[in-house]
């Protein structure tokens, strides 16, 4: 596409603002509606002082009747300012004249969704705020209607489907699964200390993985249609290969170990393409004993095991020509139960005629969360100079859940995500995915405190999120925070 059909495309995007789409052409290729925002979003946010006050001074009144694009006439019309009541248009003539008298641009707000009374609601509340709030607010509102825009002219442009025949490769696997590998004395891991963490490491005395074994070839496809077992083999096989090699791995994490089998197995293997190993880390911890002087200090010697949240990890090594290569790495913490008793929210939300959910502004919110993460260099996992270890990414979700009073979990991962990208630099990505497990209130006072109260278990069905990020969100986090301290004054 030209630069000048790219322009006529999305030029409305941004309210009569077409040098937005303009200057985001040269950012192209763009792999989704995502990317394609944000960059328009960086032009937006590199723009000068006097081209982002005139985006702003581009909106329309709400609920005014002087000429605006056709854009933001639909976008009026869904919440009925095209039909208001004479003493409904007085007030918001009035409130926009106020507003607009104080900051200098009209009120901006991404109505989609909403109603009149929120609408009207929300101007009188951001009528006391200062210049600067403001214009923050503006600019964060236009993002998130230039985001409904786009994903509304990419729908329209998309209806014409094609379905592409097909199904691709094969699938083709096996293996074993539950192999359990207990190795004593490990080579200790040293991290690197982070703010949110009391952990630096782990003794490795007791190197305790659930692993499980996926091999693949085509030398096994006869296996499958001939029942011709010559080229297979055993899982038995393989469950002893683990076990044996545990013996001969000299590194300090789980992703060390499962590269080291994975390459062993395809070396003894030639006739197989791929190996995929996952472990679920078993943790141990050292029982305390008495040291004297009323302390306490792990034993050493004894052990017990944990039911704390522990790590689970994957990588998958291909042969390709005479090397081998790491194709797949991860890691994830999961299962992590959190219950925060106050201090969270959840308000503004579509109201329509399906929405019985009251909102809630000091609600308990209790989460279930797993998350998961990925180096920008898989090497960087093999040991502990740059490793981020799950203890780590947990204590992190720990300390945004105590610290933010979160809107929604959306919010609140997204939070938690900045945290872990900015504490470890060396993450290309990271994602994760949510449940909403809060309880069910029962009784709003209980006995004792002027905060008890009583709950049960939420009935079902439950709610879910799921959201990635990788360190370009951190980047343009940092650098919108940047720009609001300075943007527009």
């Amino acid at each position: 596409m030209t630069q000048a059909g790219f322009v006529e495309a999305l030029g409305a995007v941004f309210e009569h603002s077409p040098w937005v789409a303009e200057r985001a052409y040269a950012a192209r290729p763009f792999a989704d509606s995502e990317q394609l925002h944000r960059a328009m979003l960086r032009v937006v946010d590199g723009a000068s002082r006097e081209e982002r006050l005139a985006l702003l001074r581009a909106h329309p009144d709400l609920a005014g009747r002087l000429q605006m694009s056709e854009m933001s006439v639909q976008e009026q019309r869904g919440v009925g300012l095209n039909e208001l009541s004479v003493d409904e248009y007085d007030m918001f003539t009035r409130i926009n004249t106020a507003y607009t008298g104080k900051f200098g641009f009209p009120f901006i707000m991404a109505v989609k969704g909403s109603s009149k009374e929120l609408i009207l609601e929300a101007m009188q509340a951001r009528l006391e705020h200062n210049v600067q709030q403001e214009q923050r607010q503006a600019m964060t509102e236009i993002a998130k209607i230039t985001r409904f825009r786009l994903d509304d002219l990419i729908l329209q442009e998309g209806n014409d489907c094609v379905m592409t025949t097909g199904y691709g490769k094969r699938t083709m696997y096996y293996g074993k699964g539950d192999v359990l590998v207990y190795r004593t004395y490990v080579k200790p891991l040293e991290v690197s200390p982070i703010p949110e963490s009391a952990y630096t490491g782990s003794d490795n005395v007791i190197f305790a993985l659930n692993v499980t074994v996926s091999v693949s070839g085509d030398a096994f496809l006869p296996s499958f249609t001939q029942a011709d077992n010559s080229m297979v083999v055993a899982t038995d096989s393989m469950k002893n290969f683990m076990l044996r090699h545990a013996a001969d791995f000299e590194g300090s994490t789980v992703e060390a170990f499962l590269r080291h089998a994975a390459c062993l197995l395809l070396h003894k293997y030639a006739h197989m393409s791929g190996v995929e190993l996952s472990a679920e880390r078993l943790p141990f911890d050292a029982v305390p004993i008495a040291a004297g002087n009323g302390e306490f200090r792990g034993s050493g010697l004894v052990y017990r095991r944990s039911r704390n949240e522990s790590g689970r990890f994957t990588v998958r090594v291909e042969r390709t020509g005479q090397s081998l290569e790491t194709v797949k790495q991860s890691a994830e913490i999961t299962n992590l139960h959190l219950i925060k008793v106050s201090g969270s929210s959840f308000a503004n939300f579509v109201r329509d005629e399906y929405t019985t959910l009251p909102e809630s502004f000091n609600r308990p919110l209790f989460i279930y969360l797993n998350i998961g993460w990925e180096y920008a260099k898989a090497d960087d996992a093999l040991d502990g100079q740059a490793y981020a270890a799950p203890e780590q990414i947990a204590d992190i979700a720990h300390t945004v859940f105590h610290e933010v009073n979160s809107a929604s979990i959306q919010s609140l991962i997204y939070v938690i995500g900045l945290r872990i990208l900015e504490r470890f630099p060396q993450l290309g990505r990271i994602w994760f995915e949510s449940n909403n497990r809060t309880w069910e209130t029962v009784a709003e006072s209980a006995a004792g405190s002027s905060e008890a109260k009583v709950f049960t278990e939420p009935r079902p069905p439950f709610g879910f999120q799921g959201f990635s990020m990788t360190q370009e969100d951190l980047a343009e986090a940092q650098a919108a925070q940047k720009a609001q301290g300075a943007a527009l004054t």
